[in-house]
């Protein structure tokens, strides 16, 4: 007998049906759904402790998504044979639920929290990426986990001109446009997406577009949630003093408001001057306590905390300036060098404010493309860009460990701001990688990686299209007065106390990519084009800086990085580039140092060589040239007796071409045996007579090359 089942359906613009499932599957948490798109299917679960944990006060949301090879008919590569670890896409999927997912839980909701999301089927048509935060909030919304509304996602893709909801992965990859955006029913919570240079009106306007989709799909959990009756659980609120909160905010506030109105441009500086009225003020509190009263720290740090964000929020607000000084649209002081290290193929340095990156590019051969093996997709990638945040760039002791799930997170950014500006494949045959080391970080690490990204780049000699800036907007806002101020260029401090993070970078033309996470209702399309503008301008400005120090492309590759050629030869010559299990290619190799790669596509050859230097490549080349090379009659060829026999010699003229110099076209002098005139192994110019039709064979001539005595 079937479990009791509920489903709900929404009929997309374009007919196609997106299907909830519950109480089918995953009884035993507090909520599963299994939402369907096509042949497409994801499992979403979520659990959540009953109590929080003492002392905590966040929200330990943990969202993992995880892509079953099974789903799509494969077996997972590696020895074990099984799942592992999550991939880099993955996690960014992972990244994606969460921004979402986060500012929707109750502030004073602070018990553990799990959300699973497992592809369980794959329809090669339906990206399920897509799809998955739709799955998680409907988890949500069918359990009695504390949500304040059901949020979703939807994918937005510009194809022909034309937007598109969800688009399948043919679709994606001619847009002009892919972003994926994240709402409630009444309001934007995250965006984040690539384009090709398009402009901000054309980024609205595809927001807009999706948020009408995520309106329907956001209807549809909320009926669901009440077909089903659900009842949102009790639980405990977070330990409250309200007397001591507004005593500590009387005591305070004016000289926390005094700190932010100094204009401390020092990130350390001005914590230091925050921690020392905190330290002067628990000192002042334990004083007047009796011998049996203790004093809760944990409440005084987080009314601390509270009552700063509030004084440098309304300093902002009301004194038109920002807590390091600066006006609302001005960008930190920048200082930009390229070249800086000597033997990598491309370096910079880019320093804005208190944010540094140190880049490198790094020009490497097909071998060294990125291989990309999961459940949905396979492939190779040539463009890699890395993002490392050390503890030294903050000031703090941290463990070096493998990439944290926010620096995929931000280096993906980067990567998506700068793969639109690449050459094409058939310009650029190199296998790219970036580094970004950040090196100081106080706020907007991520488009410090993408300026200093554009100028190694340039620094290496490839050719983009055109440079590339980003920069990080905020917002502070009072819903009581209406008030606001966008910000340009965002410090750390200003991202934690502000209202939005908004990453925009693009080119003099367009915006290439954008990242935007809101922690409040109710931002308005006018703020949002207003902080659009801004950051147009913002970004202009930047680049005019970057441009200052490299004007341009270098004209010539590092003395040391690798020189490429392609040769494109007959279909048929292949085989003989590479030779008998692979003996000839090897040679060439071994021979002049380089490396040679062979593709065959679009019915013809086409040999790729690599090489640390020029000699090395036109050895490489010479030799390649030669096996393809096709004899012709009258042309002169330096060749290498082979073989002697009594009516004349073999003469290997181009790799693996043998003719015969008779012996009468040896000199002009009549010569009666070939003993002690020539001998194997030597080298020997000739002549190309004649190629018989019939049998193909060649016909050489040395004395023509020889004067008639």
């Amino acid at each position: 007998m079937l479990p009791n089942i509920h489903t709900k359906t929404v009929t997309l613009a374009d007919g196609r049906e997106l299907t909830i499932e519950t109480g089918r599957l995953a009884r035993q948490a507090d909520g599963a759904t299994v939402v369907r798109m096509g042949d497409t299917m994801l499992l979403a679960t979520v659990v959540s402790n009953k109590e929080a944990k003492e002392g905590t006060d966040f929200l330990p949301l943990s969202v993992d998504y995880q892509e079953k090879f099974a789903s799509a008919g494969k077996i997972p590569g590696g020895f074990l044979k099984r799942e592992g670890k999550l991939s880099d896409y993955e996690v960014l999927v992972c990244r994606l639920v969460d921004r979402a997912l986060r500012p929707l839980f109750p502030d004073d909701y602070h018990a553990d929290t799990q959300i699973n999301i497992y592809l369980i089927s794959s329809d090669q048509a339906v990206p399920p990426d897509a799809l998955a935060a739709f799955a998680a909030s409907s988890a949500i919304a069918v359990s009695d986990v504390p949500f304040s509304q059901p949020i979703s996602e939807a994918r937005v893709a510009k194809v022909d001109g034309e937007l598109v909801i969800n688009p399948s992965f043919a679709q994606i990859e001619k847009a002009e446009l892919d972003i994926m955006v994240g709402a409630t029913y009444d309001n934007i919570t995250m965006v984040e997406g690539e384009m090709k240079e398009i402009s901000e009106a054309d980024m609205v306007e595809a927001i807009r577009f999706a948020h009408e989709a995520i309106k329907l799909q956001c209807k549809a959990q909320e009926e669901l949630a009440q077909e089903m009756e659900v009842q949102k659980r009790n639980y405990t609120e977070e330990d409250k003093d309200e007397a001591l909160y507004a005593k500590m905010l009387e005591d305070l506030y004016p000289k926390l408001y005094d700190i932010a109105s100094q204009a401390l441009n020092v990130k350390n500086v001005r914590s230091e001057e925050f921690d020392k009225v905190k330290e002067e003020y628990v000192a002042q509190l334990e004083e007047g306590l009796g011998e049996e009263e203790e004093l809760n720290s944990f409440l005084v740090g987080q009314y601390f905390g509270k009552i700063k964000k509030k004084a440098c929020r309304d300093y902002t607000l009301k004194g038109n300036k920002r807590i390091d000084g600066r006006d609302y649209d001005e960008i930190r002081t920048i200082w930009c060098e390229v070249d800086y290290l000597p033997m990598a193929h491309g370096s910079s340095i880019f320093t804005r404010g208190e944010t540094q990156s140190l880049t490198t590019a790094t020009l490497g051969t097909k071998m060294d493309e990125l291989m990309i093996d999961s459940a949905v997709s396979s492939g190779y990638n040539k463009f890699i860009l890395h993002y490392n945040f050390p503890g030294f760039s903050t000031g703090e002791v941290k463990p070096n460990r493998a990439p944290a799930r926010r620096e995929i997170g931000h280096g993906n950014l980067a990567y998506r701001a700068l793969k639109q500006v690449l050459p094409d494949p058939e310009e650029n045959p190199y296998t790219i990688r970036l580094v970004s080391d950040i090196l100081e970080s106080n706020g907007s690490s991520s488009m410090a990686t993408v300026c200093a990204g554009t100028m190694a780049l340039m620094d290496a000699g490839v050719s983009i299209k055109g440079p590339v800036a980003g920069i990080a907007m905020g917002l502070i806002s009072d819903a009581e007065t209406g008030d606001y101020a966008v910000l340009s260029d965002i410090l750390g401090d200003e991202d934690h106390l502000g209202d939005m993070d908004f990453k925009v970078t693009g080119t003099k033309k367009g915006i290439t990519a954008c990242q935007m996470d809101i922690k409040i209702d109710g931002l308005s399309y006018d703020i949002l084009i207003e902080a659009l503008e801004q950051a147009r301008k913002g970004r202009l400005e930047i680049l005019d800086k970057m441009l200052e120090t490299i004007p341009e492309t270098k004209p010539e590759l590092k003395p040391h990085a690798p020189r490429f050629k392609t040769i494109k030869i007959a279909q048929d010559m292949i085989g003989a580039v590479i030779g008998p299990g692979g003996k000839i290619v090897q040679e060439i190799q071994k021979e002049s140092g380089a490396t040679v790669v062979i593709e065959e596509r679009d019915n013809a050859g086409y040999v790729n060589i690599y090489a640390t230097n020029q000699e090395s490549l036109d050895i490489a080349d010479q030799r390649i040239q030669a096996i393809c090379a096709v004899p012709e009659v009258g042309e002169v060829y330096d060749g290498k007796v082979k073989s002697i026999l009594p009516f004349g010699a073999f003469i290997e003229f181009l790799p693996g071409k043998e003719g015969l110099l008779h012996i009468s076209e040896i000199k002009w002098e009549r010569i009666e045996k070939i003993d002690g005139i020539l001998e194997i192994g030597e080298e020997v110019k000739v002549k190309l007579l004649d190629i018989d039709k019939r049998t193909g064979k060649f016909r050489l001539s040395r004395k023509v090359l020889i004067p008639k005595s």
